[in-house]
């Protein structure tokens, strides 16, 4: 419609000022868009979290899962392009003469553009952890305490728009979004997290509805898809335009089409449901020893490093349904490492020292 052209097209002229103006925060917006990036709260994020407060690790998981997957859902609902691809395909330029839009090695994304999932992730897990240690504060009850506690709201949302701007700002500088696609992911991701600011229910959940979660999700989103595509509407009409239009073939990567973050995140949901329900879990995390500063310092410290080593392990990608199961058992493991795994070997190795020392 003109109207959504009139936006687009004034999009690309924040863009093309981002791109010539701010050049020399190039790395800057990079690392930012790269700090968004709905991955590392399965790699960075979580693992500090939930050895600190098991309740907000949770939390972070389901908010992260469901909030990525209502976004792969509103990409397929409102078909939003890119404006790396849009300005070459718009007739709405006379003669031809489309905007010349730098591209990044991140740019090429091959799903669609709206509402954008790094900021949705970003929103979704920041306002997790920033409710989380306010919770600390608020039952602080003398006079120095309450402003004490005011001060520190005023600072850690001032933190939390620092970073949703900052994230929204690379997302657009490196020609991956338009601004009212990270304006609405952002809005987005707090409405899904502050949801479950008043879902307790995850907490105490077995691992069958862990499993019926999966399968609704995956279920919805597959039956979503081929009922469209019966209608002769493919919603994976963005990965070809992607792969057209990006200027480095290199850049087109499986790993950022719809169906790779639907598998990435149901991986993540079922092995944390693995992983709580699991009697290395019960064992170590709800022993004596899970009390212990030092225990939680070496599950933090061993999980981080762990999970780095994950980013070593290269899934092929010749075959796409192949990769799609790879994929999901990665993702399975990684939670389950952080909830079971590592936490287990933690209290095996500190109770076989006592010993010793006893």
């Amino acid at each position: 419609s003109l109207k959504m052209d009139l936006l687009h097209s004034n999009g690309v002229l924040i863009i093309q000022h981002l791109q010539r103006d701010y050049r020399a925060y190039e790395d800057f917006l990079n690392f930012m868009s790269h700090v968004g990036d709905p991955r590392n709260i399965f790699s960075i994020y979580f693992p500090l979290w939930f050895q600190l407060n098991q309740v907000v690790g949770t939390k972070m998981i389901w908010v992260a899962v469901i909030g990525d997957w209502f976004n792969l859902i509103f990409k397929w609902i409102l078909f939003g392009h890119r404006p790396y691809w849009w300005v070459q395909e718009t007739m709405i330029y006379p003669n031809q003469s489309s905007p010349c839009l730098e591209q990044f090695p991140i740019t090429c994304e091959t799903g669609p553009g709206s509402p954008s999932g790094h900021a949705m992730g970003s929103s979704c897990v920041w306002y997790v952890m920033v409710t989380a240690a306010l919770s600390y504060t608020v039952r602080w009850k003398d006079k120095l305490a309450v402003t004490l506690h005011r001060l520190t709201w005023s600072f850690l949302w001032s933190i939390f728009w620092i970073i949703q701007i900052s994230v929204c700002i690379s997302r657009v500088f490196i020609a991956t979004h338009f601004p009212h696609q990270v304006i609405l992911g952002v809005f987005a991701g707090i409405l899904v997290a502050e949801a479950f600011e008043h879902t307790p229910a995850i907490q105490t959940a077995s691992l069958r509805m862990y499993i019926k979660t999966n399968l609704f999700l995956f279920i919805f989103a597959l039956g979503f898809y081929l009922s469209l595509k019966l209608l002769d509407i493919d919603l994976l009409w963005s990965v070809p335009k992607a792969k057209k239009w990006c200027a480095n073939p290199d850049w087109i990567n499986i790993d950022t089409t719809p169906f790779a973050g639907l598998v990435r995140n149901l991986g993540a949901l079922f092995g944390l449901g693995l992983g709580i329900n699991s009697e290395m879990f019960i064992t170590s995390c709800k022993g004596k020893n899970s009390c212990k500063l030092s225990f939680r310092i070496l599950c933090i410290a061993a999980s981080l490093a762990t999970l780095q080593l994950y980013n070593f392990v290269k899934i092929p990608t010749h075959t796409e349904y192949l990769f799609y199961i790879l994929s999901f058992c990665k993702s399975a493991a990684m939670p389950l490492t952080v909830v079971a795994l590592v936490p287990y070997c933690v209290h095996s190795l500190m109770k076989t020292t006592e010993k010793k020392l006893n």
